[in-house]
């Protein structure tokens, strides 16, 4: 599924990351580490957010910096602040518009439209004016409209770092029941429960990747040293 070749990537002048070769087929991955560690850039290295300064990345077998419209086809970006995605007024605009630019005719943008705010808890909120919903809302809309394009995969940057538990708990149960593969990148060690596999970086590198209880228990180690 993902795949990356000897990256490196480079930034304002630094070293993000170093040599990371990994193959990456799980269902749940977990990312964990310290601020500044490079597990965002990674993240943003899956749909071509960023492109590597050295190496390759491919996700579902194309190349993320030369195919990056057909890789964002399959991969679903969620950022931290849903403010940073949602960009039309009320809800149902903004579930409708990647669908409206992939040229969906109106009929299914409506019905996809539609299920998505039942799956996810949201409905009758299609008139609902963005602003005025609540942190969890807003986050639960911002992945519905990730969900509503159908990925096969979906890249999650610490997506309840700004939410409660209440609403932390509402768009994991949403993730976990969304059907895609997932690539969770957190500080939330708890929800890491049920994944499939968990990296841990440190200094850019991937300096542990295994099961969850035995990735975790490094990571909090690694944060005492």
């Amino acid at each position: 599924m993902i795949r990356f070749d000897r990256v490196g990537l480079e930034r304002g002048g630094r070293r993000v990351l170093s040599g990371l070769d990994l193959e990456l087929v799980e269902r749940r991955i977990g990312v964990v580490g310290a601020n500044g560690s490079g597990k965002s850039s990674f993240a943003r290295l899956l749909n071509g957010l960023l492109a590597p300064s050295e190496g390759s990345v491919r996700v579902f077998g194309r190349d993320t910096a030369s195919e990056t419209k057909a890789v964002r086809r399959d991969v679903g970006f969620l950022f931290q602040n849903p403010d940073h995605q949602i960009v039309y007024p009320t809800v149902a605009e903004d579930l409708a518009f990647g669908l409206k630019n992939r040229s969906v005719p109106k009929p299914e943008i409506a019905e996809r439209v539609a299920a998505a705010l039942a799956r996810f808890g949201l409905p009758g909120f299609g008139e609902r004016l963005v602003h005025e919903l609540s942190g969890g809302e807003r986050q639960l809309v911002a992945l519905a409209g990730v969900m509503v394009l159908e990925p096969k995969l979906v890249v999650l940057d610490e997506p309840t770092t700004l939410l409660d538990l209440r609403n932390t708990r509402r768009v994991m149960d949403a993730v976990d029941g969304a059907g895609p593969a997932v690539v969770l990148v957190t500080h939330d060690l708890s929800l890491l429960d049920g994944f499939d596999r968990v990296l841990v970086f440190d200094g850019g590198r991937v300096v542990r990747d295994g099961a969850p209880a035995e990735a975790v228990a490094f990571y909090r180690d690694l944060s005492l040293r």
